[in-house]
């Protein structure tokens, strides 16, 4: 048993982590709609009031890539009541800020900003659903940066390679190198570790004296060959992985025996889809490190919506009732109904006590009907459960696993996407329909991935041009392809059509059309006169150039003005030009080192789900 008074001194970081936060979701519901503001404001409170040095999140911080006005205010609200205040920040940055923070016009951290008052920093790499996006590469976070709310970092904007620079904090005796990747589409990522093109630096000098704290937002689970990151991608000398992108709450840290670091996945604060991954109780975690040494302790949130899902497998209550007998559908209908409110009666046994969280919880039954027994209405039956229920129009999902179809008819996308599995982003679905597909409905002229991503432009993005200007740039690409190799008959055309297109799978020329098909159908939208829909044309009042210098570093440290009452800053270390010996130079690492040494590593971690008290085990 470790006491927090032991835990906590002048030599020990205190961060919050959490990812997924998806602020904005569902905002217009008339039910759900404040979900992920509450949640976002208990996660600050928490902060607060464990007293941590900062805040780490780990992408999708905002649930859509061009947040409302309502979202953004509310996150700005949030911040500014809770992360801006007068008590001193107790560390120190080594490295180059102008590095670490490469996006904006003030590179520095924003406590060290002589205009601001920052007692809990932010420090946030972006997600898949608040990427940079645009020509000037921008994203929702960097408002709330140049607004010096939040320390955005991690942003890559090379599609050649990738050199990942770490954040170099001190704490009295305590150093932490923090490291961030934001999200970058899985295949690319994936090749380019394997072309060993991701180096992660590190300091030259007292290598072993640095606590390696690595966040990434990119598929943990396999969707395909190269449709996620592996962990052992990932270099050795690595002491913790935030990993975030993945929504199911598995935040006890768990050890890869092959790399010997720890990776911990917070999961989401906020259920986005009725998925048995959502289900699980949402937690943040807060992190201790002291010398090389860690302690996690997990707080459950409890402003979280209750999530209960059921699976049920009809042709498993043959005692009940079969296809053939009489009123089947009614006795399925009533058992679902039984099923449903045992479900809302645990759901209200364990909100007893906790005033926090929402009446209503989300109610989730899959109905495996295969078997021969037929359908009920859904609209129907949610009529019974509309008061009781956060989600009414679906909460009965039928579904046939037992009796999938081998062939697909024709090219209807539309339904395929509609009955595919639930959590899968829109460029997977594609993906899984082609694969499923008959070879005469086989994509021939495009590539799975640009008809994905000029989908997931329409369909995320309101891109209403990108899958015809996809087509028509591929298409003349393509012709003027044929016309040098002067083929003639039908056959040839279709073999040679074939080769342009694999030729280009998964290489940075189909990256490069698919970013540039993309740019034309941005280009005709502004052509026809319609507003540009990017963040910082949807705020008339905030104003954005790429095309400025960057601005100097500000002057030296100077007087607040305000007088004999002011307090010292002493701890905030606010000489923002001077850069230690110890992190000027870095050494290269690329994701093949060598294995370290790793028996310094002290790793002990909290199994409790209350935050008032912390067990430690020693793994």
């Amino acid at each position: 048993m470790s006491s927090e008074n032991t835990l906590d001194d002048e030599d020990t970081f205190k961060i919050l982590i959490a990812t997924d936060v998806h602020l904005g979701y569902l905002e217009k519901d008339a039910i759900r709609g404040s979900d992920s503001y509450n949640t976002l404001e208990e996660i600050l409170k928490y902060a607060k009031s464990h007293q941590v040095d900062f805040i780490l999140l780990g992408g999708d911080l905002f649930h859509e890539n061009k947040p409302s006005r309502r979202c953004l205010h509310s996150c700005i609200t949030k911040l500014r009541q809770y992360c801006m205040g007068d008590t001193p920040i107790q560390f120190n940055i080594l490295s180059d800020q102008t590095v670490n923070f490469n996006t904006t016009q003030f590179p520095w951290v924003n406590y060290q900003d002589e205009n601001l008052n920052i007692s809990i920093p932010v420090f946030s790499i972006h997600g898949n659903h608040d990427d940079p996006t645009g020509a000037e590469g921008l994203c929702a976070l960097d408002l709330l940066s140049a607004s010096g709310l939040v320390n955005h970092f991690g942003h890559s904007q090379s599609v050649e390679r990738i050199e990942i620079s770490p954040i170099l904090m001190q704490k009295g005796n305590t150093k932490l190198a923090l490291y961030g990747l934001g999200s970058i589409p899985d295949e690319r990522l994936y090749r380019m570790f394997v072309n060993n093109q991701v180096t992660m630096l590190r300091p030259k000098e007292d290598q072993d004296e640095w606590f390696n704290l690595f966040t990434i937002h990119q598929n943990r689970s396999k969707h395909g060959p190269t449709n996620y990151i592996p962990e052992q991608f990932l270099d050795d000398f690595l002491d913790l992985v935030v990993w975030g992108h993945e929504h199911e709450c598995l935040i006890a840290p768990s050890r890869n025996e092959q790399q010997l670091f720890y990776v911990t996945q917070p999961g989401s604060s906020v259920a986005t889809s009725l998925s048995p991954g959502e289900a699980t109780k949402k937690h943040i975690g807060l992190l201790r490190v002291k010398g090389r040494k860690m302690n996690l302790q997990k707080i459950p949130l409890k402003t979280v919506r209750q999530f209960l899902i059921q699976d049920v497998v009809l042709t498993d209550y043959q005692d009940l009732f079969t296809p053939e007998t009489p009123h089947v559908t009614k006795k399925v209908e009533n058992f679902c109904y039984a099923k449903v409110t045992e479900m809302l009666e645990e759901a209200e046994r364990e909100r007893l006590g906790c005033p926090l969280t929402p009446e209503k919880p989300l109610i989730r039954i899959r109905v495996d009907y295969s078997g021969g027994f037929e359908t009920f209405s859904t609209s129907r039956f949610s009529q019974k459960f509309v008061d009781r229920v956060a989600n009414p129009k679906d909460i009965v999902h039928f579904l046939r696993r037992r009796e999938q179809k081998e062939d697909i008819k024709g090219l209807n996308l539309t339904k395929q996407l509609q009955n595919s599995a639930e959590g899968l982003r829109v460029e997977d679905l594609v993906k899984k329909y082609f694969e499923a597909a008959e070879q005469k409905v086989q994509l021939s002229l495009l590539t799975e991935q640009g008809m994905g991503k000029a989908i997931q432009e329409f369909v995320d993005k309101d891109e209403k041009c990108a899958i015809e200007e996809l087509i028509t740039y591929q298409l003349e690409k393509t012709q003027r392809h044929l016309q040098g190799r002067s083929v003639t008959t039908e056959k040839d055309i279709d073999d040679e059509v074939r080769l342009f297109r694999d030729s280009k799978k998964n290489t940075t020329e189909e990256e490069n059309e698919i970013r540039e098909a993309m740019n034309r159908a941005k280009a005709q939208r502004l052509e026809r006169g319609e507003p540009d829909q990017d963040i910082s044309d949807e705020l008339g009042d905030v104003v954005m150039d790429s095309d400025e210098e960057p601005n100097p570093l500000p002057p030296p440290t100077r007087g607040r003005g305000r007088g004999a009452g002011s307090r010292g800053r002493g701890g905030r270390g606010r000489g923002r030009g001077k850069t230690p010996s110890s992190s000027s130079s870095f050494a290269k690492v690329s994701s093949q080192s060598q294995s370290q040494s790793q028996s310094s590593r002290g790793i002990t971690f909290d199994s409790s789900d209350d935050d008032d008290e912390v067990r430690d085990f020693t793994l």
